[in-house]
């Protein structure tokens, strides 16, 4: 079983009051956030706000880049080039890592977004395109990738530190895959599935909807701020968290 563990979430992503609040209000319940760096969402104001308020309760930022379609908020897959794709991220990530020089502060990993992580998860060309362009920027970031997925051996095959993630809040396939979320349970929004998916992933293993039980080997945990009822879900993980005995803190080089 798992002894320590980060909890991470996708912010900056909401420039309105609901999204705001919901973001601060997630923000001490989390150890690592990933901010939006204007592809599939966000801005250099709201990184800024972000990354301050991410200062405020000594969580770890990252950036997290995206197809940058703001219509499908990034998550529609779509044919893109490899070329096109190391581009996207580096100019991302930099853009992300500008707004926090400004402000003080250290951009310490890169998390793909959306239909970004999830072809890079099965498809080993979109994969070295995003490890290409995280080294243009800063061999040293920490790159999060889906657990046992192709960007985590590819990421790792480049020397680059990878975080392994799961899912709190996700629906897993027999292959370790996300479901879609074009497909209905691909969103897990029942508090006591939940609960059940955390418990399996802090002993490393995870139930597929085919309801198999597969290995699952993790550094990090998501919650995603947009899943409904995404603070009481926080709140629940933190808990059983703490009921387990795990330590909470936010991923590093030692998790490798």
């Amino acid at each position: 079983m798992l002894r320590r563990l980060d909890v991470n979430s996708d912010m900056g992503e909401r420039d309105t009051a609901e999204g705001l609040a919901l973001d601060a209000a997630l923000m001490p319940l989390i150890t690592s956030v990933n901010i939006a760096c204007g592809g599939h969402a966000g801005s250099p104001d709201l990184m800024r706000r972000t990354a301050s308020a991410a200062q405020q309760h000594g969580v770890t930022i990252g950036a997290h880049p995206g197809l940058p379609d703001r219509e499908t908020f990034g998550r529609a897959e779509r044919p893109v080039r490899a070329n096109e794709i190391r581009a996207l991220v580096s100019e991302q990530v930099m853009a992300c890592g500008r707004v926090l020089q400004t402000e003080g502060l250290t951009l310490r990993h890169v998390k793909p977004h959306g239909a970004l992580y999830t072809m890079a998860a099965r498809d080993e060309e979109i994969a070295e395109a995003i490890v290409r362009g995280v080294r243009d920027v800063d061999a040293s970031l920490l790159l999060y990738a889906l657990a046992g997925s192709t960007l985590a051996r590819v990421g790792k095959a480049a020397g680059l530190e990878v975080i392994q993630e799961g899912f709190a809040d996700r629906a897993y396939r027999a292959d370790g895959g996300l479901v879609s979320r074009r497909d209905i349970g691909a969103i897990i929004e029942d508090q006591d599935r939940v609960r059940e998916q955390v418990r399996l992933l802090l002993n490393e293993t995870v139930m597929t909807v085919e309801r198999r039980l597969i290995p699952m080997s993790i550094h990090s945990l998501c919650l995603h701020s947009d899943t409904p009822q995404a603070l009481v879900l926080a709140r629940l993980i933190r808990e059983e968290l703490q009921r387990s005995g795990i330590e909470v803190m936010a991923a590093s080089h030692d998790d490798r």
